[in-house]
């Protein structure tokens, strides 16, 4: 899985020949760009909830530093009758952060709220799966499969153990458990001031032991270059620059070099313009393939990432086995795009620039939220090239809550411009199944298409690695010809983090893998811990 995947240290040497004894104490600050929404990771879908939530939250399994699954809540763990059985066997020393044994009936129940139907989340589908749990003794949890699920380890890695002992009787929906969480993770929640920040307390009792750094407080500042002041004056530890501050800025100033470390490698994520199919012109796929063609990615890439990322062609990470050596991305090629809008019946006749078809002009709306810089010049970008080709683009920059709450999960939308961050696991059933178009589920843009489920089906029952590769290679080829979406770019995942801050190891799975043993020497911490 690591192989071709690099990451690369820029700046002074990121340590020094001796590294200082690992230390308790101090505060590490963090910026983030958009605010949590819901602190109950299965509930929520955006990266600012899940970054946050993974700290306080715990799962049977995790992933190391090799993404290599390993134990977190489970000691251990057995695979049988197929892979239609997982037994797992918990910790006995694992607590909720109010003091409570986790216990196996806390696994079932938590399996019991994201598998209920009446649950608004997008993840209950892949442990719909599991026909029925056991819970024999407290540290005992095993799952029975209908059928052979080649993904079925990894989703354990995914699934945040919830308290029965409160949240029993709750509406998971509604619940103030979201915004006042406790879970079995390394931190637990201290304060949350709306649109301000967020403020988490190293857990004494946690299972791996008390994380060396007493306290992370997120604070909220959607402004990349005021997150980048607030780092230069020393009031942030930890930021991801935009690509301008990475290339342009941290490299002339000498004295910031010399307090922060800076870090890009290419992460699990990428950027896209999807469309809704169930809108006119988008249910013609010549229509959106011409629009893939109109696009120039090597624009995007220079003057969005100056540079800092990728093309694809395939929704996965390149270098790693699921991602197909021979597919190509569409070719920018605006007069292939001009001939296949003809094609269409999409013509300009009234010599306005527009195309037009039984009176309807060739125009649509694209929506991202206003508070991603990227995402607001690549649609200014996208606009002036798809206007080239005759297709009239406006553009609605909306909020982080109301782009997912009011546009994406009720489909209201013409176009989005978007991200997916994925699991190192293959299986994107949830992504593009036609069966995952429920408000809130993921397949918001309603692809409906028989081969690709087909493959997506085949793939869950698959467990040899090579021809698991082989099915979502050709799930690749064949979404990316169908085009529900236009991959834009696979962005380098860019961090500055003061050097105060130490036990950062690179590796496959990036650097925040081990935030728990990251430590701040004595005499560089920042506060003490306060009551």
């Amino acid at each position: 899985m690591a192989a071709g995947i690099a990451l690369l240290l820029t700046g002074t040497a990121a340590t020094a020949p001796s590294e200082p004894e690992p230390a308790y104490g101090g505060e590490r600050v963090v910026a983030m760009g958009a605010e949590a929404s819901n602190l109950i990771p299965f509930m929520a879908g955006d990266s600012a909830s899940n970054r946050v939530g993974s700290l306080i939250h715990a799962s049977l399994l995790r992933y190391d530093k090799n993404l290599e699954l390993e134990g977190a809540v489970a000691r251990s763990w057995e695979v049988a009758n197929q892979g239609r059985t997982l037994t797992f066997h918990l910790r006995q020393d694992a607590r909720f952060s109010d003091g409570h044994p986790v216990t196996s009936e806390d696994v079932r129940f938590t399996w019991e709220l994201v598998t209920a139907k009446d649950t608004q989340t997008p993840y209950g589908e892949q442990y719909r799966r599991v026909e029925q749990v056991e819970t024999p003794d407290d540290h005992t949890f095993i799952a029975h499969y209908t059928e052979p699920y080649a993904p079925a380890l990894s989703t354990w890695s995914s699934l945040s153990i919830l308290p029965k002992h409160l949240l029993s009787g709750e509406n998971i929906n509604k619940t103030p458990f979201a915004r006042d969480p406790v879970g079995a993770g390394p931190y637990r929640l201290n304060r949350w001031e709306s649109g301000q920040s967020l403020q988490l307390t190293a857990d004494d009792t946690h299972f791996r032991g008390r994380p060396y750094i007493d306290r992370i407080t997120f604070r909220v500042i959607p402004d990349t270059t005021t997150q980048f002041l607030e780092l230069a004056a020393g009031n942030l530890d930890d930021m991801s620059p935009s690509p301008a501050l990475f290339q342009r800025t941290f490299p002339k100033r000498e004295d910031l070099r010399q307090r922060v470390a800076t870090y890009r490698y290419l992460g699990n994520n990428y950027t896209y313009l999807g469309f809704n199919l169930r809108r006119k012109p988008f249910e013609d796929r010549r229509i959106r393939r011409a629009i893939a063609h109109a696009i120039d990615r090597e624009e995007l890439i220079q003057g969005v990432l100056l540079g800092l990322g990728r093309r694809i062609s395939a929704p996965y990470k390149p270098g790693t086995r699921w991602y197909p050596d021979d597919i190509q991305p569409y070719a920018y090629d605006p007069e292939k795009a001009r001939s296949m809008l003809a094609e269409a019946g999409w013509r300009d006749t009234d010599g306005d620039g527009i195309r037009e078809k039984d009176g309807k002009n060739l125009a649509f709306e694209i929506v991202t939220n206003n508070d991603n810089k990227q995402r607001k010049i690549a649609a200014t970008l996208i606009q002036r090239r798809l206007k080239a080709v005759g297709i009239g683009v406006s553009l609605q920059l909306v909020e982080w809550a109301t782009f997912i709450s009011q546009y994406v999960n009720t489909h209201d939308f013409d176009a989005v411009l978007l991200g997916w961050s994925l699991s190192p696991d293959p299986d994107q059933y949830s992504i593009w199944h036609s069966s995952q178009q429920d408000p809130g589920q993921f397949n918001f843009v309603g692809l409906e298409d028989e081969r690709i489920d087909q493959l997506l089906e085949k793939g869950l029952r698959t467990f040899d690695p090579d021809k698991r590769a082989a099915i979502y290679h050709e799930f690749a080829r064949e979404l990316l010809q169908e085009s529900p979406i236009v991959y834009l770019y696979a962005p380098l995942s860019l961090r500055a983090i003061h050097r105060r801050i130490h036990g950062i190891e690179p590796a496959p799975a990036g650097i925040g893998y081990n935030v728990e043993d990251w430590y701040i020497p004595e005499g560089q911490q920042r506060n003490t811990l306060e009551p």
